[in-house]
This record gives C-alpha cells, sequence and structure tokens, in this order.
C-alpha cells in the first residue's frame, strides 16, 4: 500500500503537467486549423460568393476539394510524422498551410477557389490524426478519453469564437484595399505561420525528452506507456511489417473509419452550410441581420456543444467508454438535424441545431480514444490516419453533395435528411461493431480487449 502511494501521487502530476504544459498549446493549434479550414463557410455569404459568381454547388464544391487534398497525403503525411517526429512535421505542416491559406486574400475565381482548397488540404494533410497521435503517445489508454476530450474543445471553441472575429473582420471592408471576406482570409492566416514557428521550438516528440518532468515522472510514463504498446498492433519489433499490414487489413479499422465517416458528414454539413442556412433566415423569416448578427447566430450551437463534450468526455473517463457513448449521441444527431427543418422561427431552428452540435462533439473526442488502444507505432500512425482519411471522404462527400442537392432541389430538406441517415448509419455499426466483437472474438485477443472497454 505504501509503494502504490507514492506511484499515483507521480501519476497524478505527470497527467496534470502533460494537460497543461502540451494540451492547451496543441489544441490551439487545432483552433487556427479548424479556423483556416472553415473561413470559406463566413467569406462564401458575405461578399466571396457575390463578387466570384458561385452557385451553392460550386460553393460545396470547393469547399469539400480541400479533403480530396487532405486525402492525397494523409497516410504518407501521418508516416512522415511517425519516422521525422511531432515536433518537425507539424511544426512544418502549420507553416505551410499558412502561407497557402494567405493566398486567399488574392483569390478572384471560382477556378483559383478551387485550386487554392485544394492546396489548402494537401499543406494541412496529417495534422489532426498526427495530434491525435501525439498526444496518444504522452498519456497511457486511461487518461486518453480525457486529454483528448480537452484538445478536441478546440474545434467548438473556434466557432465559438472564430465566427465573431470573422464577422468583425469582415466588417473591416476597405482596409488596406481589400473587400471584407479578403481582410479576413488575411488575417486568420497569420497565426498557423507563427504557432509553426513556436512549436518547432515548444513541442517535445516523447517523455523521456521532456525536461519538464521530474525523473520519476519520466520514468513513470516511459514505463507505462512501453508496457502498453508491447499488447498492442505495431509495437517496435521484428514483426513491426506484418503489424502494419494487419493495421490495414483489420475489419475493426474500416468499421470504425466507417463510423467515423457518418460523423464528419454532420460535423462538415454544419460548419460549411450553417452560415449560408442563417443568411437565408433574412428571406425564409423576412427579416435582416447584419454581418455580426449572423456570426453570432452561427456561434450559438457551439458553446453548448463544448460544454456538453467537455461533461461527456469526463463522464467516459470516470465511468469507462461504452458502446453508447458514441451509439448515443448518433442517434440523437441523426434524429434532430431533420427536425430543424420543421421549425417555425430561427430560435426554433438554431436551438434544434445546437441539439445536433452537441451530439457530434460529444461523440467524437470518445471515438477517438478507440483506435489507439490497440494499435502503436507505425500501425497506430497509419490507422488513425486511415480512420481520419474516411473523415475527409465524408468532408467531400457531405459539402458537395449538399450544395448539389440544394441546387437540384431548390432546399436543405433532402441534404438534410442525408445527414440524419449517416448519423444514424453510425449508431447501427457502433453498436455491430461491440456486439460482433463480444461473441467472435477470443478475450485473450488485444483487440478485443479494446473492444470489450467499448461495453
Amino acid at each position: 500500500m505504501g509503494a502504490q502511494a507514492p506511484s499515483a501521487a507521480v501519476e497524478r502530476t505527470a497527467i496534470k503537467k502533460v494537460s497543461v504544459r502540451l494540451v492547451p498549446f496543441v489544441a490551439l493549434m487545432f483552433f487556427v486549423n479548424y479556423l483556416d479550414r472553415t473561413a470559406v463557410s463566413f467569406a462564401e455569404p458575405n461578399g466571396m460568393g457575390q463578387d466570384l459568381a458561385l452557385t451553392a454547388a460550386q460553393f460545396g464544391f470547393a469547399s469539400g476539394i480541400f479533403f480530396l487534398g487532405y486525402i492525397v497525403l494523409e497516410v504518407p503525411s501521418n508516416m512522415a510524422l511517425h519516422r521525422f517526429g511531432a515536433r518537425r512535421w507539424l511544426a512544418r505542416i502549420m507553416v505551410t498551410w499558412g502561407i497557402v491559406s494567405l493566398l486567399f486574400t488574392w483569390v478572384s475565381s471560382s477556378g483559383g477557389l478551387y485550386a487554392l482548397r485544394f492546396l489548402l488540404g494537401v499543406a494541412e494533410a496529417g495534422f489532426f490524426p498526427g495530434a491525435i497521435l501525439f498526444l496518444s503517445q504522452w498519456v497511457p489508454s486511461r487518461h486518453r478519453t480525457k486529454i483528448l476530450g480537452l484538445f478536441y474543445l478546440a474545434q467548438p471553441l473556434t466557432t465559438v469564437f472564430g465566427a465573431p472575429l470573422a464577422g468583425w473582420l469582415i466588417g473591416r471592408h476597405g482596409l488596406l484595399g481589400l473587400e471584407g471576406w479578403r481582410v479576413m482570409f488575411l488575417f486568420v492566416s497569420l497565426p498557423a505561420i507563427i504557432l509553426g514557428v513556436v512549436a518547432w521550438f515548444y513541442l517535445i516528440d516523447k517523455p523521456a525528452d521532456a525536461k519538464w518532468l521530474t525523473p520519476a515522472e519520466r520514468d513513470w510514463l516511459t514505463t507505462e506507456l512501453a508496457a502498453e504498446n508491447a499488447q498492442k498492433t505495431g509495437h517496435e519489433s521484428k514483426h513491426a511489417k506484418g503489424d502494419l499490414k494487419k493495421a490495414f487489413t483489420s475489419g475493426r479499422v474500416w468499421t470504425l473509419a466507417a463510423v467515423y465517416f457518418g460523423f464528419v458528414y454532420g460535423l462538415y454539413a454544419l460548419a460549411f452550410f450553417l452560415p449560408t442556412i442563417i443568411n437565408g433566415f433574412q428571406e425564409q423569416y423576412d427579416t435582416t441581420f447584419s454581418v455580426m448578427d449572423k456570426a453570432w447566430i452561427t456561434a450559438i450551437p457551439y458553446l453548448p456543444a463544448a460544454v456538453v463534450l467537455f461533461f461527456w468526455s469526463r463522464h467516459a473517463t470516470r465511468h469507462g467508454t461504452r458502446t453508447w457513448h458514441v451509439a448515443g449521441p448518433a442517434v440523437v444527431g441523426g434524429v434532430s438535424i431533420p427536425l430543424a427543418l420543421y421549425m417555425g422561427s430561427p430560435a426554433a431552428t438554431v436551438a434544434v441545431i445546437t441539439v445536433t452540435a452537441c451530439a457530434i462533439f460529444a461523440a467524437l473526442p470518445v471515438f477517438w480514444s478507440v483506435p489507439s488502444r490497440f494499435l502503436t507505432g507505425a500501425a497506430a500512425a497509419a490507422g488513425i490516419a486511415l480512420i481520419n482519411t474516411a473523415g475527409n471522404v465524408a468532408g467531400f462527400a457531405s459539402s458537395y453533395i449538399t450544395g448539389w442537392l440544394k441546387d437540384w432541389t431548390g432546399s436543405y430538406y433532402v441534404p438534410l435528411y442525408l445527414v440524419g441517415f449517416f448519423m444514424l448509419l453510425s449508431a447501427a455499426l457502433m453498436i455491430w461493431l461491440a456486439t460482433r466483437h463480444r461473441t467472435d472474438e477470443p478475450a485473450a485477443d488485444p483487440e478485443h480487449d479494446a473492444m470489450e472497454a467499448l461495453r
């Protein structure tokens, strides 16, 4: 008992230091990443769409082609991160995407917009799965849901703070002789370049090199992580190549990719089209909103989503991740999003959309705690990147299909029903996956043990 108390104290202080030293900085990187990725959604209804003569389908294609660029280099980029280290690779990614984002300031045609969105995806490739992998290499699995939950807070908070910021910048029309939406692109791109330079000096690749940990904390983290990794697919051994192949051929990895597809389909349908839908309230409900009014309304669903994300992740950490921590929110989101179509006022519509946003963001950090439970090393880099690639396919599909269906049908009814379908499909697949491995996989299989933790 006396030996356990010091160990518990070392564990507590080590996790606290990682949470304070690394998580906020990586979350800030994610905040800037998501703001640059979705800035186009604020620009389109505030001058860019008119200046570039974009239809809904063209805007959807421009939004979605980002993900095709991302897919091209997704897995290679994450493998490079595994080889060269997170500090160098994440810093390189940030500086590159910041430079490409800066070029949006001077885009002058739909073709130029398509090209830059594609290049932005190429530049950003590997950032999100790389950040997930990086944080997963710093804490044992029992703390991972909490850590990833804190990291994931950056995504909804990006809209909470980013939408008003974008609205304020757009309101600076005429600054430097630029239209408001061009001013926005100019100023939201610069933080990525600055943070990329800082990351090169600030981040550390592994606990063993962290001078801000005590020797006892470094030893505890290194020992705990090594013990976990030895039980996982892809641990560093002479069989690493075979384990990497196993990660690519794992039915669990591909099913998790399909689950993630449904969540991301809903996430980016909202991210890219919510500002446009809100802009449409003016004609639909015969009202008028200023640029800042639209920015604040866009931000409304994401603040409750951040709160729900935080407490949902804490619940999963304290009580153990279960299937319903992922499948339950998928059902709520799948049912709620079509209901938004039948509300009779802007306030009621935004309230229902808020429920959908809460559901999506509650599930995502819990979901991402699963793959790293049975994958490590090169297999983790490839497996996490593969799952995220499915999300990028969903990002392209939801952006383009939503815009195309809006032009074809004249409304958002069909597009939002499709969002609901994919989220319900994610719930069904998550339940099927847990049920299948409870009955088919032997308990000694490390992958089975990981899925057992979901029940």
